[in-house]
């Protein structure tokens, strides 16, 4: 079931700051000696900073092999919901949390907001939520100001709420389960650093999470399969011709789109998925479901989770999944052709493939009934 929430009537109303080092190259921690009461006037433009990176996102959950008694972060967090004192003692516990989990060479320093939100709506109920915000980069800016009379410029660094790059919200929210938590990491490079180390989340394997997992992973799998078929076939040509690679008609890039097409249409007819039944309806030879199981594994490794067989289809994600198959020729000539979904929509073919014997040059012909740009 799909956890529905609101950030209407929210507030954010103590804080607890931080500054996290690197403890490998020896920066240190420093932390608050008290908490910061958010004044009345500051809460809604705070609370809406925080809280806009979280919006729609999937959700996730604590996780621990034995007891999530045991997770040092579901505690603090248990903590904090249970008593609102405990913020200042447990934000400082999860800051020196992520100072001990920062000791990799490429993890920044940066600047740590852990804020307590109050009346955030859950389901339609109001609950608290924990907001967590890791900001490793100040930009500088300008700020005019007055002084024995008259106008001054004063140059000053700061953080730009826009590019905040971390951020977790822990919410009240299941709590036997690990609570439900939403998190982001914009860095993208060390992000299991992020969700693994310092948080040790997993994701709420609910509908929506499930259908864009293997919408994702079946269209990623066809065009995977498509570039190794062409690569195939390129590399049996220049066999078949002594090494000597001549022009060849490939497979068009935008047959790919098509073929990735062919498996959402697969999660856009049902309401309910069914492995079994995808491989059997969509994969059909035993080389096809071979290989996506392999792909499968892979995926379900690098995430550290595993995907169910069965599930409710969730169309809201598939129609996400369907703008994501577009795909872009780039040619040598320094032209690229951007082929959106909608390309396979169209009645009738709309772009044409060829080679130019006289020019010696492949062409891509494009018909079109009028020019958008």
């Amino acid at each position: 079931m799909s956890v529905k929430i609101r950030f209407t009537s929210a507030a954010a109303t103590r804080l607890v700051l931080a500054k996290i080092g690197n403890p490998q190259r020896e920066e240190p921690l420093q932390t608050s000696k008290e908490v910061f009461e958010v004044s009345e006037d500051d809460r809604a433009m705070l609370t809406g900073i925080f809280l806009k990176p979280f919006k729609n996102l999937a959700g996730y959950r604590f996780n621990h092999h034995s007891s999530l008694d045991q997770h040092e972060m579901n505690a603090c967090a248990k903590a904090i919901f249970e008593s609102a004192d405990g913020l200042l003692e447990k934000g400082c516990d999860i800051a020196k949390r992520l100072y001990s989990k920062s000791n990799h060479p490429n993890i920044k320093s940066g600047d740590l907001c852990i804020s307590f939100v109050e009346d955030i709506e859950v389901n339609g109920e109001l609950t608290q939520g924990l907001c967590i915000l890791k900001s490793e980069s100040v930009v500088p800016f300008l700020s005019i100001s007055t002084k024995d009379g008259d106008l001054q410029l004063q140059t000053e660094h700061g953080i730009n709420p826009e590019k905040i790059d971390k951020g977790c919200l822990i919410l009240n929210f299941n709590k036997n389960k690990g609570f439900h938590v939403l998190t982001f990491d914009r860095s993208g490079s060390d992000s299991r650093f992020w969700v693994r180390d310092f948080l040790a989340v997993v994701a709420v394997t609910d509908s929506p999470f499930l259908t864009k997992g293997y919408a994702d992973m079946a269209v990623a799998f066809v065009k995977q399969e498509e570039k190794a078929k062409k690569e195939t076939k390129k590399q049996q040509q220049e066999e078949s011709d002594g090494g000597t690679a001549v022009a060849v008609d490939d497979t068009p890039p935008w047959e790919t789109t098509s073929a990735a097409k062919d498996a959402i249409a697969y999660f856009e007819e049902k309401e309910h998925f069914s492995l079994q039944e995808f491989e059997e309806q969509v994969l059909r030879t035993p080389e096809a479901k071979q290989k996506f199981q392999a792909h499968k594994a892979k995926v379900e490794e690098e995430q550290g989770q595993r995907f169910e067989d069965s599930f409710a289809i969730s169309k809201k994600d598939v129609n996400k999944a369907k703008k994501r198959i577009g795909t872009v020729v780039k040619l040598d000539t320094g032209v690229e052709i951007h082929v959106k979904p909608s390309f396979t929509e169209q009645p009738e073919p709309v772009l044409e493939r060829g080679f130019d014997e006289e020019k010696g040059m492949k062409y891509i012909k494009v018909f079109f009934n009028e020019d958008l740009s």
